[in-house]
């Protein structure tokens, strides 16, 4: 997508991606939009290119969408396509490397969530019931895989204030036939002690091991260690990501609201659930402890 003056608009095709495809994680988006800039835009310089992968990500950040994954994405989409030296390429040629570097990124993340199903749909058996909050796209695939290798089980879903995502993930999980019960945020306390485990997504993951997800989450994590119900969290490893929040108050105000609210009176979106209160992490990287989450940061930076 290009303005009047023929520059690639990163913002607009951006949102657009997001607006066709309903299945299309921020993060993703992201990384696609970046790989069209360096696929439409021209440079002279690396540097130059550096400075347009940091004016489209802030681009990025300035919509209303959760800014946690498109901050991790990007920075590991900027650090594999600039691994390696270019001091013997032309600009084109160097240009030419790193789009093929970010397709074959692009590529292996689009294979994560399918990975991850794998790993968590064996943990779900006949009979189970689960508990998930909002709308994750990784949990909702968990789900249905299990499904289909013929698992009978029901799924308790929060609706999830304020955005309501719980509904949608309701409706898919009726769609694919299987059981499930929309209930209220304020229900979680009352309906733990009824299920055998707790699935979420994340919007990331922090460097503790600790997860950034819808607000709820934490409080869910709360009721789980309280009941001593397993706590699984589901989530791709570019949504690992340099934070290190000690509680509510680290996270980022950008994180928690949208760019349009008044932050003195807004619903914070996000909330911080610490890694003491997550059991296992199934990532594409494999399942972790939380406390394996700082090692493999190391190895993704590295």
């Amino acid at each position: 997508m290009r303005d009047s003056a023929g520059k690639f608009e990163a913002q607009k095709s951006f949102l657009k991606m997001l607006d066709q495809d309903q299945n299309l994680s921020v993060g993703i988006a992201a990384i696609k939009t970046l790989l069209l800039m360096l696929e439409n835009n021209k440079f002279d310089t690396i540097q130059e290119l550096h400075s347009e992968i940091q004016s489209t990500v802030t681009s990025l950040k300035a919509t209303d969408k959760p800014i946690t994954a498109i901050v991790s994405g990007s920075e590991l989409f900027s650090r594999f396509i600039t691994l390696g030296k270019f001091d013997d390429k032309t600009m084109d040629e160097c240009q030419a490397i790193m789009v093929q570097r970010g397709k074959v990124f692009l590529a292996r993340l689009l294979e994560c969530r399918k990975a991850i199903a794998q790993q968590g749909s064996q943990f779900i058996t006949d009979g189970c019931r689960v508990l998930t909050h909002s709308r994750s796209r990784v949990v909702l695939e968990t789900l249905i895989m299990a499904a289909q290798a013929n698992k009978r089980f029901h799924v308790y879903v929060t609706k999830s204030v304020p955005d309501n995502g719980g509904e949608q993930t309701f409706q898919e999980l009726t769609k694919a036939g299987i059981n499930c019960t929309l209930i209220l945020d304020s229900a979680i306390g009352y309906i733990m002690e009824s299920v055998d485990m707790v699935l979420v997504g994340a919007e990331g993951v922090v460097e503790s091991g600790g997860i950034i997800n819808r607000i709820g989450t934490y409080t869910m994590a709360l009721c789980a260690r309280e009941m001593k119900k397993p706590f699984y969290v589901l989530t791709e490893s570019f949504k690992f990501t340099r934070l290190y929040p000690l509680n509510q108050r680290d996270i980022p105000n950008d994180y928690k609201f949208c760019k349009s609210d008044d932050i003195a009176r807004a619903h914070p979106l996000v909330d911080y659930t610490p890694p003491a209160y997550i059991t296992l992490i199934f990532t594409d990287l494999g399942i972790l402890t939380p406390s394996a989450v700082s090692d493999e940061l190391i190895k993704l930076y590295l």
